[in-house]
């Protein structure tokens, strides 16, 4: 009997127990107050790690490197974009706002110099778009746009056609990123996210594509030349005294500089008023 009363206490009591809320001591607000303060805190961790690059992720503001480049519309390798964006204000200072945050640029050479400013374009953040940005050419999943001083030439799927065998066929918009501007065979394809393509190491190159599906225009034509013209580009300069001032002579440093005198590279350099043979080059 004692066995059977002890289970109907049992079952009376889970009966009564049955709906019923369980509480913490002193309400719900602590909880609830904890519970909100760890989103908030996950929340800030995820945007620190997405928002802030890593500094010790290259490409790094001591860096300086090349990768070649080039449009290809239809069955045509496109001209370079033009322009170095080094032009200064008559205050001195950069006009190009792209290139005064970036310092990412070409020199008409189908060739990205990527030696960054600042951290907008370093370690997770140099990416293909910030190159772009910088001479308003627009890459979209559908279209390649230039600005107007870039010839200002759109290339639309759906709307630009390319003529296949006299007949003409929708082209579309895909970018090849090459791991090394000297092998065809190691490559990332991309469809849409252009802007989002990342410069992951020196001596890449991409092609920027609207062509009819499956064509492969394989390396752009400036990355046979890629090592001659980032050597071109690093190459040491020389500031030559004139009468009217000095002059910069990137990459020369075959001569000597006499002030006042004009300097003639792999030639002698002799001051004003000096007599000399007439077989020697001498300053106006």
């Amino acid at each position: 009997m004692g066995k059977a009363s002890s289970a109907k206490k049992v079952a009376r009591l889970a009966q009564k127990g049955k709906g019923r809320k369980v509480r913490f001591q002193g309400g719900t607000l602590f909880p609830a107050l904890i519970v909100g303060i760890s989103v908030v805190g996950l929340a800030l961790i995820v945007y620190s790690r997405s928002s802030i690059p890593n500094q010790n992720v290259p490409p790094t503001v001591e860096d300086h490197w090349h990768a070649s480049y080039g449009f290809y519309a239809c069955d045509t390798w496109l001209p370079d974009l033009q322009g170095n964006k080094e032009e200064l204000d008559t205050a001195g200072q950069l006009i190009s706002d792209g290139f005064r945050r970036t310092g990412i640029h070409s020199h008409d050479d189908g060739v990205i110099h990527w030696h960054p400013y600042t951290s907008a374009a370093t370690g997770r953040n140099a990416k293909l778009g910030v190159f772009l940005d910088v001479y308003g050419v627009k890459v979209s999943d559908t279209k390649i746009e230039f600005p107007a001083d870039q010839g200002g030439a759109v290339y639309e799927e759906g709307v630009t056609k390319c003529t296949v065998d006299g007949k003409e066929v929708d082209g579309e918009v895909v970018v090849y990123a090459f791991d090394s501007y000297d092998n065809a065979d190691e490559l990332s394809t991309y469809i849409t996210n252009f802007d989002e393509i990342r410069l992951k190491n020196d001596a890449m190159a991409f092609s920027i594509v609207f062509a009819p599906a499956g064509s492969k225009p394989g390396l752009p034509p400036s990355a046979a030349s890629l090592p001659e013209l980032g050597a071109a580009d690093m190459a040491p300069t020389t500031t030559v005294a004139t009468d009217a001032g000095a002059t910069t002579v990137p990459g020369d440093t075959s001569s000597t500089t006499v002030p006042g005198a004009t300097t003639v590279p792999s030639a002698s350099t002799v001051a004003p008023g000096t007599t000399v043979p007439a077989s020697t080059t001498t300053s106006p």
